[in-house]
Protein backbone atom coordinates (compact mmCIF):
# COMPACT_ATOMS: atom_id res chain seq x y z
CA UNK A 1 0.00 0.00 0.00
CA UNK A 2 1.55 3.49 -0.78
CA UNK A 3 2.00 5.67 2.23
CA UNK A 4 1.72 9.68 1.67
CA UNK A 5 4.50 10.48 3.98
CA UNK A 6 7.41 9.07 6.25
CA UNK A 7 7.27 7.94 9.62
CA UNK A 8 6.17 5.02 10.89
CA UNK A 9 2.74 5.76 10.67
CA UNK A 10 0.67 1.98 8.98
CA UNK A 11 0.03 2.86 5.15
CA UNK A 12 -3.06 4.46 4.34
CA UNK A 13 -6.60 2.20 4.85
CA UNK A 14 -3.84 -1.23 6.21
CA UNK A 15 -6.28 -1.86 8.82
CA UNK A 16 -9.70 -1.97 6.55
CA UNK A 17 -7.65 -4.20 4.34
CA UNK A 18 -6.93 -6.85 6.91
CA UNK A 19 -9.48 -7.09 8.09
CA UNK A 20 -11.22 -7.64 5.08
CA UNK A 21 -8.41 -10.24 4.42
CA UNK A 22 -9.05 -11.89 7.77
CA UNK A 23 -12.76 -12.05 7.02
CA UNK A 24 -12.76 -14.42 3.66
CA UNK A 25 -10.29 -16.67 5.11
CA UNK A 26 -11.73 -17.39 8.38
CA UNK A 27 -12.87 -20.56 9.23
CA UNK A 28 -16.24 -19.59 9.86
CA UNK A 29 -16.86 -17.30 6.85
CA UNK A 30 -19.70 -14.84 7.64
CA UNK A 31 -20.74 -13.52 4.24
CA UNK A 32 -22.38 -10.17 5.83
CA UNK A 33 -19.58 -9.37 8.22
CA UNK A 34 -17.07 -9.78 5.52
CA UNK A 35 -19.78 -7.13 3.41
CA UNK A 36 -19.59 -4.85 5.75
CA UNK A 37 -15.25 -4.51 5.74
CA UNK A 38 -15.59 -4.15 2.04
CA UNK A 39 -17.59 -1.11 2.65
CA UNK A 40 -15.50 0.46 5.35
CA UNK A 41 -12.34 -0.24 2.92
CA UNK A 42 -14.21 1.11 -0.34
CA UNK A 43 -15.30 4.50 2.11
CA UNK A 44 -11.15 4.55 3.22
CA UNK A 45 -9.98 4.33 -0.03
CA UNK A 46 -12.10 7.19 -1.23
CA UNK A 47 -11.59 8.99 1.89
CA UNK A 48 -7.92 8.92 1.68
CA UNK A 49 -7.43 8.68 -1.92
CA UNK A 50 -5.45 5.42 -2.07
CA UNK A 51 -4.47 4.70 -5.65
CA UNK A 52 -2.90 1.04 -5.00
CA UNK A 53 -2.35 -1.38 -2.74
CA UNK A 54 1.07 -3.09 -2.56
CA UNK A 55 2.29 -5.88 -0.34
CA UNK A 56 5.99 -5.94 1.48
CA UNK A 57 7.66 -8.96 0.82
CA UNK A 58 9.50 -10.91 3.36
CA UNK A 59 12.84 -11.00 2.64
CA UNK A 60 13.69 -13.95 4.64
CA UNK A 61 10.52 -15.75 2.84
CA UNK A 62 11.98 -14.62 -0.68
CA UNK A 63 15.28 -16.08 0.23
CA UNK A 64 13.68 -19.42 1.16
CA UNK A 65 12.01 -19.75 -1.38
CA UNK A 66 14.61 -19.26 -3.73
CA UNK A 67 16.76 -21.80 -2.12
CA UNK A 68 14.11 -24.43 -2.99
CA UNK A 69 13.65 -23.57 -6.26
CA UNK A 70 17.21 -24.19 -6.77
CA UNK A 71 17.38 -27.41 -5.35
Amino acid sequence: MEKSGSGSAPPACAQEALDLLNCVTGAGFDQEKCIRFLNALRDCVLDKKVKKFSLAEDNNAVADSAKKNKQ
